[in-house]
């Protein structure tokens, strides 16, 4: 059964919030201007920007840069168009003169690798590859691969071996990189400082990850939903959010199998998948580090997560357990 590949994350921004339709204009939601909205894909993602400018010309074009950006961005981080510098980078396993947002980006990787004690790693392109390939076999064995198959993917999982400088990044044959945890919020991050650049001080940016600018114009915050793991399309709870990204990482983003045993939030230490919750919410003045720490997260215990909070620059974290339980942690 080939794996479907539906959006990794299930951020969702509420209707009340937001009021997107596909490519549009937005509706007022207040007595203020309406909003200049705009809603596609990014990185595989559903993506939405909503600014707030008195100046609605000036909020167009502004999109419009925006975009540009993503998608210039995109080029670099993407799995899945074939010219990007991410497919070239697993293609030969070496860029020259690479990006300097690529640099950025991976040097970040191994510092959130450090942080995490490994969990977030880059490197498990090849557990993915595995389970896509056994799990696309029509006689594919319902327990997953092999002890043996998980091992050798495994001897190519270390992020501490890729070399990267502002000359080149180099990895190891056989090794490949995934920016899946971490690119969409890297990209929200980059929009944020393009738009705060031209002076925008109210905001919904969401390039896979959603991260406010300020507040509405009226003082209300934003509202980002946390999707119910149980119920596609409904939410679970609404965040309130001021100057802070949201991400949201669950099991049920990509499956492998129609059990549900198997997943894409894969442990970097055993080859197997997370199961200790049902989704994990991250609250950060940083898209990038609710991005890849959602995922990290998604593999420890929560006094394990309490006590990275103030290290890796958390506010705090919505847990919904195995049980269906949810759980707030406070930095």
């Amino acid at each position: 059964m080939t794996p479907m590949l539906s959006r990794r994350r299930f951020i969702r921004i509420s209707a009340a919030a937001a009021g997107l339709g596909a490519l549009s204009v937005g509706r007022p939601v207040c007595a203020e201007a309406a909003p200049v909205t705009w809603r596609g894909t990014m990185l595989g993602a559903v993506a939405a920007l909503e600014i707030h400018d008195e100046d609605r010309r000036r909020a167009e074009r502004l999109i419009a840069l925006a975009c540009a950006e993503a998608r210039r961005l995109e080029r670099l981080f993407s799995l899945y168009l074939d010219d990007s510098a991410l497919v070239a980078l697993n293609r030969t396993g070496v860029l020259v003169d690479p990006a300097a947002e690529m640099v950025d980006l991976l040097s970040t990787s191994q510092r959130y690798a450090t942080l995490t004690g490994g969990l977030f790693d880059v490197t498990v392109q090849p557990l993915w590859e595995l389970y896509a390939r056994h799990f696309a076999r029509a006689d594919a064995d319902p327990a997953g691969p092999r002890p043996a198959e998980i091992e050798a993917a495994l001897a190519r999982v270390d992020s501490s071996r890729l070399s990267v400088s502002r000359d080149r990044i180099v990895m190891p044959k056989g090794m490949a990189v995934t920016l899946n945890g971490i690119a969409q919020g890297y990209v929200t991050d980059q929009v944020v400082d393009l738009l705060r650049a031209h002076d925008i001080s109210h905001s919904l940016v969401d390039m896979g990850e959603a991260r406010a600018i300020g507040s509405r114009p009226d003082g209300r915050p934003f509202d980002v939903g946390i999707a119910d793991p149980d119920s596609a399309g409904h939410t679970k709870t609404v965040l309130p959010i001021v100057d802070r990204a949201v991400s949201t990482s669950g099991g049920y983003g990509c499956q492998f199998d129609s059990g549900a045993r198997f997943n894409h939030l894969f442990d970097p230490r055993s080859g197997g998948c997370a199961h200790r919750y049902r989704s994990v919410t991250t609250v950060s003045r940083s898209a990038t580090a609710a991005d890849a720490l959602s995922t990290a997260f998604s593999l420890m215990p929560d006094d394990q997560i309490r006590s990275l909070l103030r290290r890796v620059d958390i506010d705090r974290v919505h847990l919904i357990d195995a049980a269906g339980k949810s759980v707030e942690l406070l930095a």
